[in-house]
């Protein structure tokens, strides 16, 4: 597959903000690495822990929305609060906006590895249940 990075972050924003796991899925290496420091995993290996990890992604938040500042270099993530009560991340209806940093790499197509850097941690109670459910995922695996 010949595809240029910039169409694989193009169709990969145009996937988050469409919540489509599927396609979000299609673009990844099977042995893909995602880095996030708002996920409780923070540092997710291969395509079942990646699409885990989104699938919460796209439950915890109503709305995703990346707005391209620089393309590809700064960019800046608003998200709205889900209704699922199962899942929430803040309080639903509540928008958050953040600056943040996507970093890709890509092989034969496909991404092998995309790493989100926000300048600091989720705020408030965010960040301490992020903090707890890292925690747990630590104690968890000993």
């Amino acid at each position: 597959m010949n595809t240029s990075l910039y169409d694989l972050v193009t169709r990969t924003f145009a996937a988050v903000e469409a919540k489509d796991l599927d396609i979000m899925m299609s673009l990844f290496a099977d042995d893909a690495v995602l880095i996030d420091p708002h996920f409780p995993i923070p540092r997710m290996h291969g395509k079942a822990a990646i699409t885990e990890g989104l699938r919460v992604a796209i439950v915890r938040n109503a709305i995703l929305r990346l707005h391209n500042r620089q393309l590809f270099r700064v960019g800046e993530l608003s998200t709205r609060g889900s209704r699922d009560r199962e899942a929430p991340r803040h309080q639903a209806g509540d928008e958050a906006k953040f600056p943040a940093v996507f970093i890709f790499e890509a092989s034969d197509g496909r991404i092998t590895r995309m790493q989100a850097d926000e300048p600091y941690g989720p705020p408030g109670i965010v960040g301490v249940l992020s903090f707890l459910a890292r925690l747990m995922n630590r104690f968890s695996k000993r």
